[in-house]
């Protein structure tokens, strides 16, 4: 079945992280690049396998790949949701991530740490494919916080490079901030999801949502701006912001 190759999604990313990281320093320079680009390229070869899937299938699938987390009523499976909308997204991630890699090969030519840069991207890459995939909002969570953390890392690449450098820096430590108060409104609203709703999956909290809730309470308008919150944080909107002048 086409939708098994969901795992590659996220394999194939964090491979070419991996060898980047234990080897990249020892290639010559546009070897790290290529290594990454490639690994996304391939990511995205997969987001088209899915996509021919839908076809047939255009339900998609629920692809459970076991246990994660088990706490009392709270059990987190590692679940990928394949529809239109998450393979969608997949392929402008891996679409438009692959062009990223092979503009920044000419783009970081001659800087010392080229291959850091790749490590940085790659891991990217894979965190937004685990948020855009997650059946459940933890699971989503672990990939919002990977993508929060990439984007503190290159915000703040050149650290090091004088004044603008320090800028750099500022901008990181700005934008990290800036993500922590979207983590809070991210978090709370889990934990009123949760509370209201006693599960955390996607297709349960729509399903149970409609009985649960009605329009315009109180309790669904502060579970909203406590999305907002989050969303706002992570995309750099007003008032979160700070960092762009930077």
């Amino acid at each position: 079945m086409m939708f098994a190759l969901v795992p590659l999604l996220l394999i194939f990313p964090l491979a070419g992280l991996l060898l980047n990281l234990l080897t990249g320093r020892r290639w010559r320079e546009p070897a790290a690049g290529v290594v990454a680009t490639v690994a996304t390229g391939l990511a995205f070869g997969v987001a088209v396998l899915l996509l021919v899937g839908l076809r047939s299938e255009p339900a998609g699938a629920i692809i459970t790949l076991g246990r994660w987390l088990q706490v009392g009523t709270l059990d987190i499976p590692i679940v990928f949701q394949v529809d239109t909308l998450s393979v969608t997204m997949a392929l402008v991630v891996t679409g438009v991530g692959t062009l990223i890699h092979i503009y920044a090969i000419g783009y970081m030519q001659g800087d010392p740490d080229f291959s850091r840069f790749f490590i940085y991207l790659n891991l990217f890459v894979a965190a937004m494919l685990l948020l855009v995939l997650a059946d459940n909002f933890l699971l989503l969570f672990v990939g919002w916080e990977g993508v929060g953390l990439c984007s503190y890392l290159l915000i703040s690449f050149w650290f090091d490079r004088g004044e603008g450098g320090t800028a750099n820096a500022s901008a990181g430590r700005k934008a990290f901030i800036a993500n922590r108060v979207g983590d809070f409104g991210l978090i709370m609203a889990m934990i009123l999801l949760f509370w209201q709703l006693g599960t955390l999956s996607f297709r349960e909290v729509f399903a149970r949502a409609e009985a649960t809730f009605s329009v315009g309470e109180p309790m669904v308008v502060a579970i909203t701006l406590l999305l907002l919150l989050g969303v706002t944080g992570k995309s750099a909107q007003i008032p979160l912001f700070i960092w762009l002048p930077d």
